[in-house]
This record gives C-alpha cells, sequence and structure tokens, in this order.
C-alpha cells in the first residue's frame, strides 16, 4: 500500500508539474503574439487540446487512455447525435493517444469550420479495427467519414493542420491519408502501436 501511495504523490505531482508547464507556455505564447491575433488564435486552440488530453491521461493513471474516450474528448462539444464511434475497446499508450489527438482536433476543427459540423444535417462517422504485421506487432487502422456536409469546391494549399495530420503519425510508422469528396472529408489512418 505505501508503494502505490508513494506511486499516486509522485504522479499527482508531475501532472502538476505538467499543467504548470502547459499554462506557462501558453501565457508566454499570448504574451509573444499579442499583435498577430490570427497566428495567436490558430495556436491557443492547439495547446488548450494538448491540455485537454493531458487531463484526460492523467485520469486514468498517466499511461494512456481508450481510443473512444479520446474521441468523446475531442467530439463531445459538437454534440453526441453528431456522430457515431465503432470499434472495440482500444487502450491506447500515452504518446500515441497525444498524437491522435491532435490529429481528431485538427479533423474536428475542419468539420465545424468547412465540413459535416458545419452543416444541419452533417454527420461523422470514426471506425477503428486492430490487426497484426508478420512480426505480430499490432497495427492501427481508423476512417473517419463526414457526409451530408457542404461541398468542397476548392483545396488550398497545404497549411498547417494539413502538415501536422501529415507527419503526426510518423513516430509510430504512420501515415494519413485524406481525400476531400463529394460526401464530406475521408481520412484514413494506419500506424503500429508501441508496447505500453
Amino acid at each position: 500500500a505505501e508503494r502505490v501511495t508513494e506511486r499516486d504523490a509522485a504522479n499527482d505531482e508531475l501532472q502538476h508539474r505538467l499543467k504548470n508547464k502547459t499554462s506557462t507556455i501558453h501565457a508566454v505564447l499570448h504574451q509573444v503574439l499579442h499583435d498577430q491575433p490570427q497566428v495567436w488564435s490558430s495556436i491557443d486552440h492547439r495547446i488548450r487540446a494538448l491540455s485537454a488530453t493531458d487531463d484526460l491521461i492523467a485520469r486514468v493513471d498517466g499511461s494512456g487512455c481508450d481510443i473512444k474516450d479520446l474521441l468523446r474528448s475531442e467530439l463531445g462539444p459538437y454534440g453526441h447525435v453528431r456522430f457515431s464511434l465503432n470499434g472495440e475497446p482500444l487502450f491506447l499508450p500515452a504518446k500515441l493517444a497525444v498524437s491522435l489527438a491532435l490529429i481528431f482536433h485538427e479533423l474536428a476543427t475542419n468539420a465545424g469550420k468547412y465540413g459535416a459540423f458545419s452543416a444541419a444535417n452533417g454527420m461523422l462517422q470514426v471506425s477503428w479495427s486492430v490487426s497484426y504485421d508478420s512480426l505480430n506487432i499490432p497495427l492501427l487502422q481508423i476512417t473517419w467519414d463526414e457526409t451530408e456536409g457542404p461541398t468542397v469546391e476548392n483545396v488550398g494549399a497545404p497549411g498547417f493542420g494539413t502538415k501536422l495530420l501529415q507527419s503526426a503519425l510518423r513516430a509510430f510508422d504512420g501515415r494519413t491519408e485524406i481525400s476531400f469528396l463529394k460526401t464530406g472529408v475521408h481520412c484514413t489512418m494506419q500506424c503500429r502501436i508501441p508496447a505500453s
């Protein structure tokens, strides 16, 4: 019992320090970018998303979280009737959870501005499954499908969000592919799941 108490105390202290660090980074960036409101607004919500993800991971002993809990955390503000989540319970180690949280946040933000969440009848379906390669390493496949949103007529040059989507899973030998279909955004993600 004593070891558990010591571990809990250490974990609480670590989470406290992480929260302070995130708050400090947030404050410093806000001060530096006070005269660049557009740049600040593009960074502000990403830092808040990271902080929310850290809080979620902290609630499950700092080791990671279930993919469905992560998606609900990111999609919750848009209303439960607007999306469906399909897949078996799947535990995500902390580093992968943070990378996926950034991707989900970026996709949800885009859905709110331009996609399914910006239309009265827009819907999102997120599905995931796990398979194994020849070395028995688990591979995660995720599909993000938006429907009934406005048609995307023109896709601009890749910005910060697109570059983030393309690079966030590289540390896990992963890739992200996004298509702008007439029915809505279609995004597939694949990566290995590291050991906890």
